[in-house]
């Protein structure tokens, strides 16, 4: 009675077994079948933020980052940005000697890069710009608490969002490696939010001093733009 049970149970496995790959099978004919270029289910692709159906993601696109980089340079907010750097920012730092066409430059909190691209239409060759989310071909990705490059290797740091010093996990942290990574005699440039208050900023940078504040406006927001420069080796504050 035993051995007659096991093998109905057996056949039954195999049966299931068999229906479930026969299943499979039409399911992935179906979807590669359906989802080619020109067939009715692609035609008709939800634009969706989040795929419905396999042929609505399987016909997602990787988006060349230059033509992604062309579109949002023809935005209002990218040209305005770039306009208030262009006109209030960097010319202070050339003021004060601390950018010129040679200078390496590192922006930190660099978003999509609007200050990167802006100091290459300026004529700065050598800009770097960094965030937690990289966004090619102008951001990589690092973090501001730890940033992998060596110490000096840069003449000016740049920051011109305003919520990337008050916003960071650990701001201490993310002006020591400003500091650590800026030479001897360069560069820190901060925007930070209207109401902070500016010693409290100071007071974070344990090797450099104010060289100059001004109110500006970034792409339609208010932001107080400092400059601190870092002291030069042989006056180094302990």
């Amino acid at each position: 009675m035993d051995g007659h049970v096991r093998r109905l149970l057996n056949r039954v496995s195999i049966a299931l077994a068999a229906v479930a790959t026969a299943a499979l099978l039409q399911l992935f004919r179906h979807s590669s079948s359906s989802c080619f270029v020109g067939s009715p289910a692609y035609s008709s692709l939800s634009l969706a933020p989040f795929p419905r159906t396999s042929c609505d993601a399987a016909s997602r696109r990787v988006v060349d980052p230059n033509l992604r980089l062309a579109k949002l340079r023809s935005s209002p907010r990218w040209r305005r940005r770039s306009a208030a750097l262009s006109t209030s920012v960097f010319p202070r730092l050339r003021r004060l000697s601390l950018l010129r066409r040679s200078s390496r430059v590192l922006c930190v909190a660099a978003g999509a890069g609007q200050a990167v691209d802006a100091l290459h239409v300026a004529g700065v060759g050598d800009a770097t710009g960094v965030d937690l989310v990289d966004f090619p071909p102008l951001v990589r990705r690092a973090d501001p608490h730890n940033l992998p490059f060596f110490d000096g290797a840069f003449d000016v740091v740049l920051s011109d969002e305003p919520m990337a010093l008050t916003g960071a996990l650990f701001p201490s942290r993310f002006a020591a490696e400003a500091e650590r990574t800026v030479r001897w005699g360069g560069a820190i440039a901060l925007a930070i939010e209207r109401h902070i208050d500016l010693s409290t900023v100071a007071s974070l940078f344990k090797k450099s001093r104010v060289a100059a504040a001004w109110n500006a406006t970034l792409d339609g927001s208010a932001a107080t733009m400092v400059i601190l420069r870092k002291n030069s080796n042989n006056t180094k504050q302990h």
